[in-house]
């Protein structure tokens, strides 16, 4: 297998794994908020440390490539482009809603023809989403979603078990009813459960150009209005 640090920062938690043929050698999470910027950093050094005391050498570093928080992500890769470049190592990109999907499967019992819905808040009722079955096969790709009724309804009325989780999923359940629907909470995008698709990328030799990859933010950025100035 390979040595490979994973870092995640598409939302508000702030991960860094150091990761080694299927097993998870360090890890370090932050569930407070927006501390990327302050927290990544020292993170990183800390599994590097743990390389260097095993007399180790690190094969590659994997980030996840989105979708989420713009910010995020920019620090994310930002660090990880700088540590490839650095190292002469490969630069792997995860998807975040399949390191999110995996996170399910690996911790719940499911149906073999269930479908994952992985969500991740993108403010008032949209969501960043996409539709994916055991394999991890993208029935519908990565895209933002503004919630209703009938969202997901093809799918929802196939009658198969239908799994949705993220950030995101707390609006779906003011709008979405079905029986075949289970929301399952608590579920991040973390580091230590990019470990398998890492691995496999690296495998295919599925790697980032440290010139020209950039996340996949799924929408252009829009800033907010700054509020004016009390006189």
């Amino acid at each position: 297998m390979a040595l490979i640090l994973n870092i995640e920062t598409s939302t508000n938690v702030c991960s860094v794994a150091l990761t080694d043929n299927g097993m998870v050698l360090q890890r370090h999470e932050d569930y407070k908020g927006q501390n990327h910027a302050a927290l990544l950093s020292g993170y990183i050094k800390e599994c590097l440390d743990e390389v260097d005391r095993r007399g180790l050498k690190l094969d590659a570093v994997a980030v996840s490539i989105g979708p989420g928080s713009y910010t995020g992500l920019r620090i994310g890769l930002s660090e990880a482009k700088g540590l490839a470049y650095a190292l002469n190592i490969p630069l792997i990109g995860v998807d975040t809603l399949k390191i999110m999907a995996v996170s399910v499967m690996f911790r719940h019992d499911i149906d073999p023809d269930a479908l994952f819905i992985p969500m991740i808040d993108a403010r008032r009722m949209e969501v960043y989403t996409s539709v994916l079955d055991l394999s991890l096969n993208q029935l519908m790709k990565p895209s933002p979603l503004i919630l209703d009724d009938s969202s997901y309804s093809g799918w929802i009325g196939s009658g198969r078990q239908i799994l949705m989780f993220g950030n995101g999923s707390d609006k779906a359940q003011t709008v979405i009813s079905a029986a075949n629907v289970k929301f399952i909470p608590n579920v991040n995008p973390i580091a230590a459960d990019m470990l398998a698709l890492a691995e496999r990328a690296f495998r295919q030799n599925d790697f980032l150009d440290l010139a020209y990859s950039v996340p996949a933010y799924l929408k252009d950025f829009q800033a907010t209005k700054p509020k004016p100035l009390l006189d």
